[in-house]
């Protein structure tokens, strides 16, 4: 069990420390073709009500998102991104009492989102699709999220898979702290994603979970995605989306207890109680050490 480290990120509108306890970001896909919520936010009424009700059940943050990045999907336009998350975060603005991520992969998109109040950049491509997404970030002195992913949506789940996942995965994740670098973003607002399920087969996905703390490693923060994806509904016997909630709270366990900051997922309330618990059972383990 790894010993975390605490980080702080500043946003415009506050600062959050990372380590003390786990983090919990909440889902929302303003999408009609999300793997998981596909649709059922589509309606900007209903996204922003369920954000109210994230909030409620111990969200610590939310991240909206208006492009799937399922398996097999192609993407839309920065305009199609827009029109669906804008609503929904002018809405939020001055109402949410939580921090708001905005999940894109294009600076225009990320910018308009800043503008409404978003203060967190959530990029899945690790500032491949969009160099210009490193400017805003740096612009706006905002954190962002660089996320690893063999290849696009598109294709990423078509092999060959990487030999050693690990490996690809450090690979790709140092390559994206170069870039943002580069572009002069503070490595103090960084977080890093290993990508689960984003062009790893079902079992390179649990060997990156048992391996967490080696990417911990590399000295960043880290976030883990596993919520209700298909290498937990495969190894219950290919059970349904819907039914993968306690998949998804092994996994999430697992992940704080190999050293995730921040753990992002669809069911807030049941993952806040996992959250709470797998940070006792870490700390208990730190007294004895």
């Amino acid at each position: 069990m790894i010993r975390r480290k605490k980080f702080i990120l500043r946003l415009p509108s506050r600062k959050l420390v990372l380590g003390e306890r786990t983090l919990i970001m909440g889902v929302l896909n303003v999408t009609p073709d999300s793997f998981s919520d596909g649709g059922q936010f589509l309606d900007a009424r209903s996204a922003i009500e369920h954000a109210f009700q994230m909030e409620r059940a111990g969200a610590d943050i939310l991240d909206i998102g208006g492009e799937s990045t399922r398996p097999g999907s192609r993407g839309v336009s920065a305009q199609q991104e827009l029109d669906r998350v804008l609503p929904v975060l002018n809405e939020l603005r001055g109402r949410l009492k939580i921090p708001i991520s905005i999940d894109t992969q294009k600076a225009a998109v990320a910018d308009a989102a800043v503008n409404a109040g978003a203060e967190i950049i959530n990029d899945v491509s690790a500032l491949r699709s969009d160099p210009e997404l490193a400017k805003v970030a740096r612009r706006r002195r905002l954190p962002i999220i660089l996320m690893h992913m063999r290849g696009a949506p598109r294709t990423m789940q078509q092999g060959p898979f990487a030999r050693d996942v690990l490996r690809d995965v450090m690979r790709g994740l140092r390559e994206a702290l170069v870039h943002a670098k580069r572009f002069g973003i503070a490595k103090s607002q960084i977080i890093l994603d290993p990508g689960i399920g984003f062009g790893k087969n079902y079992a390179q996905n649990f060997e990156l979970l048992a391996r967490l703390p080696e990417l911990a490693r590399l000295g960043y923060p880290l976030l883990v995605g596993t919520s209700r994806k298909a290498f937990i509904g495969h190894a219950l016997g290919s059970v349904a989306t819907e039914q993968r909630i306690w998949g998804t709270a092994a996994t999430v366990a697992a992940s704080i207890l190999g050293g995730a900051h921040i753990v992002r997922v669809h069911d807030v309330a049941e993952m806040s109680q996992v959250a709470k618990i797998a940070d006792a059972i870490a700390k208990a383990a730190r007294k004895n050490s």
